[in-house]
């Protein structure tokens, strides 16, 4: 397995067409595999459930009354609010069911774009002001938009442009780089110790981590996005976090993407 996780991870580190984003992917679900050979690649989806059965059962629990139900409804209200303009979220979004479209490269702005940039970009396209990055309004509505979306498998398209590519390996290189006072990489814990207990908590694979947000984590008590999660991260190894949807945390979250391409979303959802 050791021998396994490091010719992995130089397919990783490594550039040009020997490593693009398929071998990527795929070089990854061959550690999963390997690693939980009881665990289908697609139940990754519940993060760290998929590999903590004692875990699992105590999620499931609170699932059935889950906390994060108020922000689903109240972004479900948001959603049907009309703009100055007399238009809605509707004319950028449809029904709303969209977040398996996201994060997308668009090649006009070269830049990744997510739903919380999309839907603030709707947002001043029609009159209103876009809504700050940890407005917990925008947090709802992400959070209505990805339960109405629950079920939608992610398919990211293959980085096909010089730009598009290079934000996914800047993505890619922001996972495998080593940063902050303890010298840790995303890799370190979600690749080389996935499984494994960190103080009391278990590390869960990379492939399953964009699959269900935003979240209700119980440290938070609230609802939060997945670049909150980042900022935590790069907080907890001694890192100095960037700011919410950053092109660093765009870039990363669009490496992440790609790499569980294939895994149905499935959230909102509650962590510790």
């Amino acid at each position: 397995m050791r021998a396994l996780i490091c010719c992995v991870l130089a397919v990783l580190a490594s550039g040009g067409v020997q490593a693009g984003p398929e071998e990527d992917r795929l070089a990854l679900r061959k550690v999963y595999e390997d690693r939980f050979p009881g665990v289908p690649v697609e139940a990754h989806k519940d993060g760290v459930y998929a590999i903590d059965e004692s875990a699992r059962a105590q999620w499931q629990e609170i699932e059935e009354f889950p906390p994060y139900e108020i922000a689903v409804d109240a972004g479900e209200a948001l959603f049907t609010e009309p703009f100055p303009d007399g238009a809605g979220f509707a004319d950028c979004f449809d029904d709303g069911a969209v977040k398996a479209r996201y994060p997308l490269f668009d090649e006009a702005q070269s830049t990744v774009v997510t739903l919380e940039m999309a839907i603030n970009a709707c947002r001043t396209s029609h009159g209103a002001t876009a809504w700050a990055n940890d407005a917990p309004e925008l947090t709802n509505l992400v959070a209505y938009m990805a339960f109405i979306s629950r079920g939608q498998i992610i398919a990211v398209a293959l980085p096909a442009s010089t730009a598009a590519l290079a934000a996914y390996e800047a993505g890619k290189q922001f996972y495998m780089a080593r940063r902050g006072q303890l010298n840790f990489a995303c890799k370190s814990c979600h690749v080389q110790l996935v499984g494994n207990l960190l103080r009391a908590e278990r590390l869960s694979a990379s492939v399953g981590q964009v699959t269900h947000w935003p979240v209700y984590r119980f440290k938070w008590e609230e609802v939060g996005g997945l670049h909150l999660r980042f900022q935590e991260c790069n907080s907890q190894v001694g890192a100095e976090p960037f700011e919410l949807q950053s092109e660093p945390y765009r870039n990363l979250e669009y490496f992440l993407s790609y790499i569980a391409n294939g895994l149905p979303l499935n959230g909102p959802a509650t962590r510790k």
